[in-house]
C-alpha cells in the first residue's frame, strides 16, 4: 500500500491519465458520430466525472486501476464493429502517448536540472516518472481481452462476427474473471506486472531516463 508521500506522486499523474484516458474513448465515438458521452456530460476532463472509487482504492492498494466507462452507443455508428474497435483503442493509445510525453518532459527536467531549484526540479522529476508508470500500467492493463476492457472490445472487432458475439457474451462474467485472475492466480506478479514493468523501461531508455 502507498504511503503519504507515494500518494502525493501518483495521484496527479493517475487522475490526469484516468482522465484522458476516458476522455479519449469519449471524443473518437463523438467524431464517429455517438453523442452519447457528451449528452451524459462525461465528454469533459474533470476527473471527478471519470473516477470509479473502486479502481482507485485498488490503485492505491496494487498500483493497478480503473475508471468509470464512456458510455458507448455502437447503434450510431455507420460501421458499428469498426468503429467501436478505433473506440476502444483510443484509451490505451492516448496512455501510450501521455507515457512519452511525460518521458520526454522527465528527460527535459534533467537536462535543465543545475538551471532548476531542487525543491522544483526533484518533484517535478518523481511526478513525471510517476506518470510513465501509471500510463504504462492503465494501457496494458486495459488491453487485457477480457470483457469489460478495451481489449476485449479490441478484440471483438477482429473476430469474426459469429465469434465476436459468443465472445460478448462473457461480459457478465468478466469482472469475476478479472478479480479471480488477480487475486488467486498470481497472474499480475507473473505476467502482466512484468509486461507493465518492461514498458515503463522502455519509456525510461528511449529517453535515457
Amino acid at each position: 500500500m502507498m504511503n503519504l508521500q507515494q500518494i502525493a506522486i501518483y495521484a496527479p499523474s493517475f487522475l490526469f491519465a484516468l482522465t484522458i484516458h476516458e476522455y479519449s474513448h469519449g471524443y473518437v465515438a463523438n467524431r464517429l458520430g455517438d453523442p452519447t458521452a457528451s449528452l451524459m456530460g462525461r465528454l469533459t476532463l474533470n476527473p471527478l466525472k471519470h473516477l470509479d472509487p473502486m479502481g482507485v482504492i485498488c490503485f492505491f492498494i496494487m498500483k493497478i486501476g480503473w475508471a468509470k466507462p464512456i458510455p458507448v452507443n455502437p447503434r450510431y455508428f455507420k460501421n458499428p464493429k469498426q468503429d467501436m474497435l478505433w473506440v476502444a483503442l483510443a484509451g490505451p493509445g492516448a496512455n501510450f502517448l501521455l507515457a512519452l510525453a511525460s518521458g520526454m518532459a522527465l528527460k527535459s527536467i534533467l537536462v535543465l536540472h543545475a538551471l532548476i531549484p531542487a525543491y522544483v526540479s526533484v518533484p517535478l522529476e518523481m511526478v513525471f516518472d510517476a506518470s510513465i508508470w501509471v500510463n504504462v500500467m492503465l494501457a496494458v492493463f486495459n488491453l487485457i481481452p477480457i470483457p469489460p476492457l478495451d481489449g476485449s472490445r479490441v478484440l471483438q472487432g477482429i473476430l469474426p462476427p459469429k465469434l465476436a458475439a459468443s465472445y460478448a457474451r462473457f461480459e457478465s462474467y468478466g469482472l469475476i474473471i478479472l478479480l479471480f485472475l488477480f487475486y488467486f492466480t498470481g497472474v499480475f506478479q507473473k505476467v502482466f506486472l512484468p509486461v507493465i514493468y518492461l514498458g515503463y523501461m522502455s519509456v525510461k531508455v528511449l529517453f535515457g531516463t
